[in-house]
């Protein structure tokens, strides 16, 4: 299959805690979230509780300059004009979030955030903990209830921190949950705590890829690489081993980038490291709605449809 390749029914592979009477559903929802291509394309609205208002209101520093957030992005529904306006695979977000605005956005296919912490509390203080903010009961009983298109469950692990152990356990029943009911589960795997020199090694970045395979996950979000020598991209395809072919991995956008660089990394992530997609949240929303829908579609041209970086520059442009 090539990049931008038609991903066929037969061709999604039904882990084996996914009953017989849910086969079908899980293989519509896997399909429905990658398009049809097998890559992630992941909205990322959950900084609300993580970052606080950081992320939304204020400036921000954008190369070598600092610029306002414009005011678009101060309103939480910003978010969900976005998913429902631009090509995007899935948006994040807590149910809280999901169920104020998830009626007026009936389309948006959502994956709800389990766990989230805000980043007051630093390291140096006490290592990371993200407990659920809902049962997986909860949401199921909304997914009925509601009608809305959800479709998965997201969950970030600190591995690494002294807490992971309750973390993991959190993430491998809530991936087997989502897969009784023919759901995915997607989750946020970064190495945090005391005990972790360095967030951004190559080979800590790809033991928690592996540990999210490990407990169940369909794609784990992971953070890019920083090496000490060589490119990022190279490094990076460790990590992208270490999942395996049956975990997909995404790469979180992080922080503000130049449009161009930040599109360069992207195809540097997929056809250079072989990652199957991305999470991207500030990059995309910290602009006007029509740029952060540009912005969204150029993302999506890159890896949904196999675009090289000057046409996905085009989309964002608008030209």
């Amino acid at each position: 299959m090539s990049n931008h390749g038609h991903m066929a029914e037969k061709d999604v592979a039904v882990p084996a805690d996914v009953p017989k009477s849910m086969e079908k559903e899980y293989i519509r929802n896997y399909l429905k979230v990658t398009r049809s291509t097998g890559r992630l394309m992941l909205f990322a609205g959950d900084q609300k509780i993580e970052h606080l208002n950081d992320d939304f209101y204020g400036k921000i520093k954008s190369g070598n300059e600092e610029v306002s957030i414009p005011m678009d992005d101060a309103d939480p529904e910003h978010l969900f004009r976005i998913a429902s306006h631009s090509k995007i695979g899935v948006f994040a977000t807590q149910l809280g979030l999901i169920a104020k605005y998830g009626q007026s956005y009936k389309e948006v296919p959502y994956l709800v955030k389990m766990n989230s912490k805000s980043h007051l509390v630093k390291t140096s203080q006490k290592d990371p903990l993200s407990l659920c903010t809902n049962t997986i009961g909860d949401v199921l009983k909304f997914k009925k209830d509601s009608g809305l298109n959800v479709v998965g469950f997201g969950y970030t692990v600190y591995v690494g921190s002294e807490f992971e152990g309750e973390m993991m356990r959190d993430a491998a029943q809530i991936a087997f949950h989502a897969h009784q009911n023919g759901m995915l589960a997607v989750f946020w795997m970064y190495p945090r705590g005391k005990a972790v020199p360095d967030e951004k090694d190559p080979h800590i970045v790809a033991g928690a890829a592996g540990v999210g395979a490990c407990l169940g996950a369909d794609f784990v979000k992971v953070n890019y690489p920083k090496p000490k020598e060589g490119k990022a991209a190279e490094a990076f395809k460790e990590a992208i081993f270490a999942a395996g072919k049956r975990t997909k991995v995404i790469t979180a956008g992080g922080g503000s980038k130049g449009i161009k660089e930040f599109l360069q990394e992207t195809w540097d992530q997929i056809n250079i490291s072989g990652c199957c997609g991305n999470a991207t949240g500030r990059n995309i929303h910290q602009k006007s709605l029509p740029l952060a829908i540009r912005m969204a579609n150029a993302i999506s041209a890159i890896t949904l449809e196999g675009k090289g970086v000057e046409e996905a520059m085009k989309v964002y442009e608008g030209s």
